[in-house]
């Protein structure tokens, strides 16, 4: 009877832990303790910094295998060696954190590691406004967060990563998986291809947060890491969509990179205001803990904030994110910058959509929904394109013309555009400078991936020399084909589960074959031999990133076009 009487113990003590989920750490750490030897429990409150009613109930949950001596407590000698195993207590133990100006060499393999990743990254994007941190600073922030948290088999998301705090992260503890989320489309192929080149367990996701968070990063998440644009507005964005990606709503923490100048103390306000308004309990703050190349004005440092959800948090959420446009301190889409007078790129713009044909154009997109009055076009907001919502609100969609706003493109709404809207007719406005219209390489490039369902034409410098119009025409259906076909039903799908577009996709091209089309099951089986990796099959296309996007048209069109051996 004593193998059960001590197995039912260390189960009523995993429920304490596990129903504290990433916070759960301080507690192990106490148990550990409670198994290397006696303890008292005023000890045990000093030393872990854990509530005296929360030691009380791990003393209880282990009442079947605890000895108290004198006020000391400590596991029986004969169950010490379960609890060492199903606790991982021997992981316990905190790695010392590098100061924050060490070199690579001073702190370690581990840093020269990160800082090799570091220096191949993608060239900071002054108008998302990145300053990269030090590759100490990586590792210190994965070090930190993996001996305050507990991350085995949980779920980190990142809330943009252009640090690769991501990659630090998995290499410190491999037992973490993680999300990254992010508009940086070069940052989001080069953490993919380290991730690959590593072994890491890293799942990339597209993600303009202005316009919402992409399903790959929605309630997964047991902790949260952002470096968000320091300003009150995208504080808030980052630190809402960090919440709509928490799973564990009770314990799950939200850690937050951020810094003003001390001589600017009234910034400082501004954004604790934003965190406060989301009804967010501020942990702790670690006063310049990261460090930056660059960011002069705030001393080259920031902060580290911990901040924990409360029930008044969710309460907030729906109303958080709104009007969240200008975040940025530089480029189109700063608070500098305002908004772009639209009236003469409007007029040519519904003048492209209406075409020769003049269509009647039903609706009008822009990041920020547009407000219609009399006959004008319905107003979309590029949010609801994004997450599928336009196609209801476009009177005979599959008929009609949309002209879509799109000056102020972080170079990424464009192609998610082409792949989210389903009409006869598209004009998108542009600035003259993005880089799909500038040069003829990128018009090909472009062309090449929704060339199964558009036909493209740009109008660099229309109306003016600081816009550019496309125009794109619905390619008939009929006579593609069977790669296209697939390549066809996956761009018209694009917010569909991935694995199950790509299987329908197949089915859908094999009735162009003269042989017998694929049963379902064969198609499955196909989609499971194309090489897209399993997490990204759950994942819809239009949320990938470009360079997995442009991968699976490719995957799913070799397939589809290849020979099949007759039954």
């Amino acid at each position: 009877m004593e193998p059960s009487r001590s197995t039912d113990t260390t189960d009523r003590v995993a429920d304490l832990v596990s129903g504290l989920g990433v916070a759960a750490r301080p507690l192990r750490e106490a148990l550990a303790a409670l198994v290397a030897g006696p303890v008292t429990l005023d000890d045990l409150i000093r030393r872990f910094a854990v509530p005296r009613r929360l030691l009380e109930r791990l003393l209880d949950a282990l009442s079947g295998d605890l000895e108290t001596t004198g006020g000391h407590h400590t596991v029986r000698t004969g169950a010490r060696t379960a609890y060492r195993k199903r606790f991982a207590l021997d992981r316990l133990d905190r790695l010392a954190l590098p100061g924050p100006t060490d070199a690579p060499s001073v702190a370690g393999d581990m840093a020269r590691r990160i800082a090799d990743v570091v220096a191949g990254a993608p060239k900071a994007v002054q108008a998302l406004d990145h300053v990269p941190a030090t590759p100490v600073t990586a590792l210190r922030r994965a070090l930190w967060l993996d001996g305050t948290f507990d991350l085995d088999d949980a779920t980190l998301v990142c809330i943009g990563d252009h640090d690769l705090t991501s990659i630090a992260m998995c290499l410190v503890n491999p037992r973490v998986r993680v999300v990254v989320a992010d508009i940086d489309e070069d940052l989001l192929a080069y953490v993919d291809q380290q991730a690959a080149a590593l072994d890491l367990p890293i799942l990339t996701a597209y993600a303009d947060f202005r316009a919402g968070l992409p399903s790959a990063a929605r309630e997964v998440g047991d902790l949260v890491f952002t470096d968000p644009p320091y300003t009150p507005e995208g504080v808030r964005l980052f630190l809402t969509r960090g919440l709509e990606s928490l799973r564990d709503r009770r314990n799950g923490r939200l850690v937050m990179a951020y810094g003003h100048g001390r001589h600017q103390p009234a910034l400082g306000l501004k954004v604790q205001r934003e965190i406060v308004g989301l009804s967010l309990a501020t942990e702790a703050i670690l006063p310049h803990f990261n460090r930056y190349v660059g960011a002069q004005a705030i001393g080259s440092a920031s902060d580290l904030y911990v901040c924990q959800p409360t029930a008044a948090t969710w309460k907030s959420l729906p109303r958080a994110a709104q009007e969240a446009v200008t975040i940025y301190t530089h480029g189109p889409q700063s608070l500098e910058g305002g908004r772009p007078d639209a009236r003469d790129v409007m007029t040519a713009l519904l003048d492209a959509a209406a075409g020769p044909q003049e269509l009647e154009v039903g609706a009008v997109v822009a990041l920020q929904r547009p407000s219609g009055s009399g006959g004008a076009p319905t107003g979309i907001a590029l949010a609801d394109v994004f997450a599928g919502r336009a196609a209801a609100a476009i009177p005979n969609a599959r008929t009609s013309a949309v002209a879509v706003h799109l000056v102020g493109d972080p170079n990424t709404w464009l192609l998610r555009t082409l792949l989210a809207l389903d009409v006869e007719r598209l004009a998108l406005a542009v600035q003259n400078t993005h880089p799909a219209v500038t040069s003829q390489a990128g018009q090909q490039e472009l062309q090449r991936l929704v060339g199964a369902k558009w036909r493209l034409r740009f109008r660099r410098s229309t109306p003016d020399s600081r816009h550019a119009i496309v125009e794109a025409v619905a390619v008939p259906a009929d006579g593609l084909p069977p790669a296209d076909i697939a390549r066809r039903f996956l761009l018209d799908n694009a917010h569909r589960r991935l694995g199950t577009a790509a299987r329908e996709a197949l089915v859908k091209a094999s009735r162009r074959l003269d042989d017998a089309p694929l049963t379902k099951n064969e198609a499955r089986l196909l989609v499971d031999e194309s090489g897209v990796p399993p997490r990204v099959l759950e994942t819809p296309l239009i949320e990938l990133p470009v360079h997995r996007l442009a991968s699976v048209l490719d995957a799913v069109g070799e397939v589809a076009a290849a020979e099949r051996p007759a039954n």
